[in-house]
């Protein structure tokens, strides 16, 4: 009986300037914490902690002969380092976003042009996370943004105000000359985004966080028009949190009158006082940006038992789903929405997860819409757990479904997934791209990706 093929080969990324991320050396894409990848369709980013190198390919073309090499300016009396990396793609715009260890979030166009730098909070960016949910029949409304995860602190970005501040970027640059030197120093590079900010410490610092999605407000309060979102958080206290999270700071009368009467009497005052009190003018000087005070956050539950650790989450495409890994080998699927975990899985050391979508249809030809493509209704939902002390990769279908696959993964190879891609309209149901699976071979520099078919 002839072996089936589970993955197909895509290409090489072995060039001479992967020697300064640490490529030669066995185990160097996994061995090295400060290693960090990030994958797009017919992209690939590796960072270090000063140098990020990106690899673009087509079908049939070589991914070495297109690289690009950017090297930020960091601050060397801060030490400070590149801490995450991540694609931002729309329709026809693509840039890569890089959060440093001082709490800046960057973005660099695809020739290497600083288009955007911005200060989220003062701490290490631990982790951003683009990801969205489109407008159907289980979803009230389409969320789209960028969460910026950091030690005890959640920072969330509209996808919409990236998208507009990145079309005018490049109307202005294809328009005019830009001043190279002027836009690398400058603090804001190109405006500065609005975004919320939560402190979300409550439980002990957080390793990694995602914003699941939104979530009706508590019994009892005032409704408004403003959203709420629900945050899930991991960490050494406590394996797992749950928080509300509101865009205002404070809903009570008393604030929101302070809010309004403070910054006027104290205007008012400020201009009397100069009137009274002339000086010679002072020499205007740049004001320091200064950290955005945090919204509110309240704490929804909590699971807490020392001594095991929460290490990595992984969310579904609708964000019902999350993926939680800890220190004792376990991995533990939540259901967001009721916040229980509804399945556990042991013996997984070191192990990472990717949600996957997979063909499972014994008639794969019969499922297919009119359009010749298969509709999301084809696919099922699966996680992939990477397991690298096995040196297997299993495919377990969601929720409480078996394990329909188990794929040999050669020791030093780490599992990726293209980002999430923003869009501007509503896709059509016949060009449904589902989840994929990719596996990165850092000994040989090979990509393959996993096959669709389960049968």
């Amino acid at each position: 009986m002839a072996r089936r093929n589970l993955t197909t080969e895509l290409g090489c990324i072995a060039c001479e300037d992967l020697t300064e991320l640490g490529a030669g050396k066995e185990g160097w894409l996994l061995n090295n914490p400060n290693l960090l990848a990030a994958l797009d369709t017919h992209s690939l980013a590796l960072a270090n902690r000063s140098i990020v190198l990106i690899l673009h390919w087509s079908e049939g073309s070589d991914p070495v002969r297109n690289r690009v090499k950017i090297v930020p300016e960091l601050s060397p009396i801060e030490a400070e380092y590149i801490s995450a990396i991540a694609w931002l793609v729309f329709d026809d715009i693509k840039v890569l976003a890089l959060g440093t260890s001082r709490g800046y979030l960057l973005t660099y166009s695809l020739r290497g042009d600083l288009i955007h730098k911005q200060i989220v909070s003062p701490g290490k960016i631990l982790r951003l996370r683009v990801r969205g949910t489109k407008r159907d029949l289980t979803q009230d409304a389409s969320s789209e943004e960028v969460c910026v995860v950091m030690p005890g602190v959640i920072a969330r970005f509209d996808g919409s105000d990236f998208q507009n501040m990145l079309q005018r970027w490049f109307r202005e640059r294809h328009s005019q000359f830009w001043d190279e030197r002027d836009s690398e120093n400058s603090i804001d590079t190109f405006g500065r985004l609005p975004y919320q900010l939560w402190n979300v410490s409550k439980y002990g610092p957080c390793v990694d966080a995602a914003i699941t999605g939104l979530m009706p407000p508590p019994l009892l309060e005032i409704q408004s028009s403003q959203r709420y979102y629900c945050a899930i958080t991991v960490g050494d206290d406590a394996v797992i949190s749950a928080y509300r999270l509101s865009v205002d700071r404070s809903r009570s009368i008393v604030g929101a009158i302070l809010s309004k009467v403070v910054p006027a009497t104290f205007s008012t005052i400020t201009s009397i006082s100069k009137m009274l009190w002339r000086s010679d003018p002072t020499p205007a000087k740049r004001p320091e940006p200064k950290p955005q005070p945090f919204a509110r956050a309240s704490p929804l539950t909590c699971f807490k038992d020392h001594p095991r650790k929460g290490e990595k989450l992984t969310l579904s495409p609708s964000g019902t789903l999350a993926a939680i890994t800890d220190s004792l080998g376990r991995i533990l699927l939540l259901d967001t929405q009721a916040l229980v975990v509804v399945r556990l899985w042991k013996g997984y050391r070191d192990a990472s997860c990717l949600f996957v979508e997979m063909l499972a249809s014994k008639d794969v030809e019969t499922s297919r819409s009119a359009y010749g493509e298969h509709m999301k209704s084809d696919y099922c939902l699966c996680l992939a757990i990477h397991a690298p002390r096995k040196g297997i990769v299993e495919i377990w279908q969601m929720r409480t479904g078996p394990r329909l696959l188990t794929i040999p993964c050669a020791k030093g190879s780490k599992i990726l997934q293209p980002t999430y891609r923003f869009a501007s309209s509503e896709v059509s149901v016949s060009s449904y791209v589902p989840l994929e699976l990719f596996f990165l071979n850092g000994d040989s520099g090979q990509l393959f990706v996993l096959n669709r078919y389960l049968s």
